[in-house]
């Protein structure tokens, strides 16, 4: 049994290099696969299933293909394209996931998310997070004409830059405690997630336990991608520039 986690392509028309490496990582890579988890952030922003990202089309044919194949595709909203919804997820042949979730994996159960609830370091942006992810706030901002909403999307892309580049790293970065704390609430010893592009495997002892939190990786000149086969895991980086 093969399963793949990705967050964090934060794909847009300015990056063909991304979508590229993204189509060959489907074609090649997960080819096979029982199971991809798509964990937030695969674009760098999403204002509307009826506001597709521009020249996604071929990789929401290879996704649905995917899927049609049998592999099992998950989707998790990121802190870009929390507005996904089921008319895209739908045409991907993929599940939608709630923030947070324990699935049983090859390796035990794990608590799955995006990761960026776990930055409570940063009230800021929680508070924002809070604002954003509200359904009246979504459904408000969906009403409006899609230049509206393009305009808006890149306000809050610039400033959201700007004010990530003036903090110190250790608040940008998941709290210890807060990590623990649903560790626990989830009664597991595993947590794989993304968002804060710090990608590595943490071991540490949780009331007792030994505990592993697994980081996935942003995509800019590397990929990444953790692979999950039998009892085995393995985080894996790739050059984007030698992607097929």
């Amino acid at each position: 049994m093969s399963v793949y986690f990705i967050s964090d392509l934060h794909l847009k028309p300015e990056r063909p290099d991304l979508s590229r490496a993204f189509s060959s990582f489907l074609s090649h890579t997960a080819q096979g696969a029982d199971a991809l988890y798509l964990l937030g952030d695969i674009f760098d922003a999403w204002i509307g299933d009826d506001a597709p990202v521009p020249g996604i089309e071929p990789l929401v044919a290879q996704l649905k293909q995917l899927s049609d194949g049998g592999c099992k595709i998950y989707f998790q909203h990121g802190n870009r394209d929390f507005l996904v919804g089921s008319d895209f997820t739908d045409r991907i042949g993929a599940e939608l996931l709630p923030e947070q979730t324990v699935h049983t994996l090859p390796i035990g159960k794990a608590l799955i998310l995006h990761g960026d609830q776990l930055c409570t370091d940063d009230q800021e942006y929680m508070q924002f997070r809070a604002m954003v992810r509200n359904p009246a706030w979504q459904q408000q901002i969906l009403s409006k004409p899609i230049d509206e909403r393009i305009a808006l999307a890149k306000q809050l892309r610039a400033t959201s830059q700007e004010r990530t580049a003036e903090k110190d790293d250790y608040i940008t970065d998941v709290n210890a405690d807060e990590v623990n704390k649903q560790l626990n609430k989830a009664d597991v010893t595993l947590m794989i997630h993304g968002h804060t592009h710090r990608p590595a495997i943490h071991t540490f002892d949780t009331q007792g336990h030994e505990a592993t939190r697994i980081v996935l990786g942003d995509w800019d000149t590397q990929g990444w991608y953790l692979k999950v086969d039998h009892d085995n895991y393995q985080l894996i980086s790739f050059d984007i520039a030698d992607a097929p």
